[in-house]
C-alpha cells in the first residue's frame, strides 16, 4: 500500500504563485511515474503534468510554461510549482503515482488539495 499526502493549496490572486507538494509513503518503487492532475467543479479530472524517475517531464497544453513539475526520488516527493495563475486554474489538484504499463496493479491517488485563483 502507498499513502500520498498533498499540501500547499490555497487562495491566490490572479498572476500569483503556489507550490504544491506530495509525499509518498509505503511501498514506493524507484521507477514509478509521478504526476499531478486536477478537477474543476462540473468537469472531468485532467492531467496537468507528469515526470518519470529519470526526470523526463510532460505537460498539458494549458500549462503553457507556467508550471514546473519536479521530484526527489530519495524522498519520494513530487512538487508542482505554479506561476502566473489564472482563475481557470481553480480546481482540486491531485497527485498520482503509478507504474507505467501496470497501472491496474499499482496506481495511487492523493486526497486532493484545493487551489482557488480569485481576486
Amino acid at each position: 500500500q502507498v499513502q500520498l499526502v498533498e499540501s500547499g493549496g490555497g487562495l491566490v490572486q490572479p498572476g500569483g504563485s503556489l507550490r504544491l507538494s506530495c509525499a509518498a509513503a509505503g511501498r514506493v518503487f524507484s521507477n514509478v511515474m509521478m504526476g499531478w492532475y486536477r478537477q474543476a467543479p462540473g468537469k472531468q479530472r485532467e492531467l496537468v503534468a507528469t515526470i518519470t524517475s529519470g526526470g523526463t517531464t510532460d505537460y498539458a497544453n494549458f500549462v503553457d510554461d507556467r508550471f514546473t513539475i519536479s521530484r526527489h526520488n530519495a524522498k519520494n516527493t513530487v512538487d508542482l510549482q505554479m506561476d502566473s495563475l489564472k482563475p481557470e486554474d481553480t480546481a482540486v489538484y491531485y497527485c498520482r503515482i503509478w507504474l507505467r504499463g501496470r497501472a491496474s496493479e499499482y496506481n495511487y491517488w492523493g486526497q486532493g488539495t484545493q487551489v482557488t485563483v480569485s481576486s
